[in-house]
């Protein structure tokens, strides 16, 4: 039986242990975070056990000495997780492949407050600050006059002004109104499954409008039309990533990818195509073999 180390939060490996194993593939948990690990020959972690490893550990010192003591490759390695962190660069990478993403600038601190003031005037308010290498929503904010703006950008350079922040940097992005939400699920280049995220009533009428599961959000599985099955393929493959999750936007009168997750939550199986399972046991079969 193939061992899998699976260093992802206890959702995520609960999961897919079941479906793995009726497949062949044994999947163990490797907490990394939040731990003492002693270095020696008494570390808790044991190379001889594994065989794989399901994707990078998404703090990249503690991924650097999991990486170390497992010796295994990835089906999703650090390069992959460092490349869908970097925001910014992401929507480069995807501008320049010719997909649509929406009206962003990069800013990377400390800048001049005429400078901000110029990015501010390059939209329509509201404007959207997002940090350029957090998850699950941290820190994004929705700026509806300038004061405000110049506020946020303050707030995060006060943040980044700390000597051991390593990164400094955020994304100033048109807001889009109504706007449907879709995590698409991207193996190998195909499509694999989609989920719609909605805020429940109540907390769209309190104001909230950040989309993020663990931030109150609902996803509920939904069949995703070809076009935007194929946007979301192309962007995976443009960045060249194994196993992807694509963050759509979609208005009436266009699509976006947002960001993604190269570190994605493995949902309910019923939110994923069939063979999702049999798809993702081949591909961890063959970064298996390949290592």
């Amino acid at each position: 039986m193939l061992e899998l180390a699976v260093a992802n939060r206890e959702e995520t490996f609960e999961r897919m242990r079941e479906p793995l194993a009726e497949r062949g593939i044994r999947a163990r948990h490797v907490p990394v975070r939040e731990r003492v690990i002693p270095l020696d020959g008494d570390a808790p972690i044991d190379a001889t056990e594994f065989d794989v490893g399901f994707v990078y550990p998404g703090r990249l010192m503690e991924g650097g000495v999991a990486d170390a003591m497992l010796d295994v490759p990835w089906v999703n390695g650090l390069e992959a997780v460092a490349t869908s962190r970097n925001k910014a660069g992401v929507l480069a990478r995807l501008d320049r492949a010719g997909l649509p993403v929406p009206d962003s600038v990069y800013v990377s601190n400390p800048v001049d407050e005429s400078e901000l003031v110029d990015v501010y005037d390059r939209f329509e308010s509201p404007v959207v600050v997002k940090p350029n290498s957090t998850t699950r929503g941290v820190g994004v904010a929705k700026a509806h006059d300038l004061d405000s703006f110049l506020g946020v950008c303050d707030y995060l350079g006060l943040v980044q002004d700390y000597k051991a922040t390593g990164d400094k940097s955020f994304l100033v992005q048109e807001y889009l109104p109504d706007a449907t939400d879709y995590r698409v699920m991207v193996l190998d280049g195909e499509y694999v499954g989609a989920v719609e995220r909605r805020l429940p009533d109540g907390a769209r009428e309190a104001g909230q409008w950040k989309h993020n599961v663990h931030r109150g959000a609902e996803a509920q599985g939904v069949e995703l039309s070809g076009e935007r099955r194929k946007l979301a393929e192309s962007a995976a493959r443009a960045l060249d990533i194994d196993l992807l999750g694509v963050d759509l936007l979609a208005t009436d009168d266009r699509v976006v990818v947002t960001e993604t997750n190269a570190r994605p939550t493995i949902d309910a199986a019923t939110k994923y195509e069939p063979d999702f399972y049999d798809r993702l046991a081949a591909t961890i079969e063959a970064r298996a073999d390949l290592g």
